[in-house]
């Protein structure tokens, strides 16, 4: 007789945590602890890039590409978030006030942005799925 173990169920604090870190760390341009945050298979879906990046390996070279540049975060705020707790999964959305770019060369967008978190096996929660669309403005 086998028996499987499930994943404890996310909740609400572990999700707003998990992305109060995402947010806190692409503010400050923190590589390590931006992308500490996210599975190793997670996929992310950027309105600006032309594909979808299949895994953070492919997103961390697109960002080490834009660093080589200068680019960097002055700011990102978050606000209307929303979390749907699905078991070991959850939704959370948002939308994002950010001011980045090349020094002398900033500009402040307004995105709506959904990622899906997951109970990792070690009782962590990361990040597997990340998706930015344009936000219309207020």
């Amino acid at each position: 007789m086998s028996s499987t173990t499930a994943a404890a169920p996310l909740t609400t604090d572990e999700v707003t945590a998990a992305a109060a870190r995402i947010v806190d760390a692409f503010a400050r341009t923190d590589t390590d602890a931006y992308f500490s945050e996210f599975h190793p298979t997670a996929t992310f879906v950027f309105h600006p890039e032309a594909s979808r990046l299949d895994d953070r390996a492919a997103y961390e070279a697109l960002w080490a590409s834009w660093l080589a540049d200068g680019w960097r975060v002055v700011s990102c705020a978050s606000s209307e978030a929303l979390v749907q707790l699905l078991g070991d999964t959850a939704i959370f959305t948002h939308t994002v006030v950010t001011t980045a770019g090349v020094p002398g060369d900033d500009a402040t967008t307004r995105e709506r942005e959904t990622i899906v978190f997951q109970r990792q096996a070690d009782g962590g929660v990361l990040a597997v799925h990340e998706h930015l669309s344009t936000a219309p403005t207020t």
